[in-house]
């Protein structure tokens, strides 16, 4: 078996086109449909938004890696950046390291591909943590993705020696510029292209997905001439498997069609689109539940409210329940009983089940 970069047709990927028209023009329709409520939203709320989309990408494309970030500081570090308020100085390392990353991501987008930049964004992620953040990969052993024991190990992936890296890259860097100053590659194509080619050159000695992310977003946003506000990580984490497989199946064969990558990258960025919309939604219903409730609600209530709503769209996992009030607030049983019940009256909150199983829901 050979991988994709031993191939003769290697850096001349093609894939069936038509069946692709479709995905393109709904990524393009979407675009416009989360431009149009980003309209909606006052400043404070548009830089919410990028926090909370900037902090999931974060935190998912680590985990991906399985690495588990803080997410409370990588909340503190994006609104420090964008000039909202912070409740403490947590400065974590590679919470720092990310966040600087995607930040230069959707602030820098237009910024042509080059090894600079590809050698930045490494230093900013690993933040003087290796010795050898910022540079290529040098040393003389096959790079391999695998897993499995010692004993037994299952590779997955072989990427070209460290000596072709450079030559590898400078094909993707001219392509990728190529490509977004001709248009003549359709705007998630481009994306698709470059995040595949990229993950199999394998530059770095670690941090290769991250990067690879990254410059899948950085593509997406210069196509559209501004920030694509999109988490892919996100995405890509709900079936993280089927994200593997089509790279498993792209990586070998007998040539570089492909079109089945193609057949799971499209969708899943019009999957990233229709999850941001979902986010600009709970922004604008949000300011709207702040609004006609902040003076209606005590300390206690409206703490708790800012709590859930800073866990996202989707709140905490299997409801608010009495003892998470409590834990929140420090309130006596009573209080809290007296508390809950006031929400679910003025139609802040719904209550579903009974007794121990009772919890409670934001009414967005």
């Amino acid at each position: 078996m050979a991988w994709n970069w031993q191939l003769p047709d290697w850096g001349e990927f093609t894939y069936q086109s038509k069946h692709f028209e479709e995905l393109e023009h709904d990524f393009m329709h979407l675009s416009g449909q989360a431009l149009g409520a980003l309209s909606h939203i006052e400043k404070d709320g548009k830089n919410q938004l990028r926090i909370e989309i900037i902090r999931d990408e974060a935190l998912r494309t680590s985990e991906i890696e399985g690495e588990h970030l803080d997410r409370d500081s990588l909340q503190s570090s994006l609104r420090r950046h964008f000039g909202l308020q912070v409740s403490s100085d947590n400065k974590l390392v590679r919470e720092k390291g990310i966040s600087e990353l995607l930040i230069d991501v959707y602030e820098n987008y237009q910024r042509p591909l080059s090894h600079e930049l590809l050698k930045q964004w490494h230093a900013k992620l690993f933040q003087k943590q290796r010795e050898d953040a910022g540079e290529y990969r040098q040393h003389e052993d096959a790079m391999q993705v695998v897993s499995g024991t010692v004993h037994q190990p299952k590779v997955h992936f072989e990427a070209p020696p460290s000596g072709q890296v450079n030559d590898e890259l400078n094909a993707l860097i001219d392509w990728y510029n190529e490509q977004h100053k001709t248009k003549s590659t359709t705007p998630v194509a481009i994306a698709a292209i470059a995040h595949l080619w990229f993950e199999s050159i394998h530059p770095f000695e670690d941090g290769n997905g991250r990067v690879g992310r990254a410059l899948a977003e950085k593509s997406l946003s210069q196509s559209l001439g501004r920030p694509a506000l999109i988490s892919l990580s996100t995405a890509i984490g709900r079936k993280k498997g089927d994200y593997y497989a089509a790279f498993a199946k792209a990586q070998s064969g007998t040539d570089n069609d492909i079109t089945l990558w193609m057949e799971y990258f499209l969708p899943l960025v019009i999957d990233a689109q229709q999850l941001s919309i979902e986010t600009i939604d709970f922004i604008i219903k949000k300011g709207r539940l702040l609004q006609t409730h902040q003076h209606s609600l005590n300390d206690r209530q409206n703490k708790v409210i800012l709590r859930i709503l800073e866990e996202g769209i989707y709140g905490f996992k299997g409801g608010l329940s009495a003892s998470n009030y409590r834990a929140i607030t420090q309130a006596p049983p009573t209080t809290v009983t007296r508390d809950l019940n006031n929400l679910v009256t003025k139609g802040v909150m719904t209550r579903t089940g009974e007794r121990k199983s009772t919890r409670y829901w934001l009414k967005l």
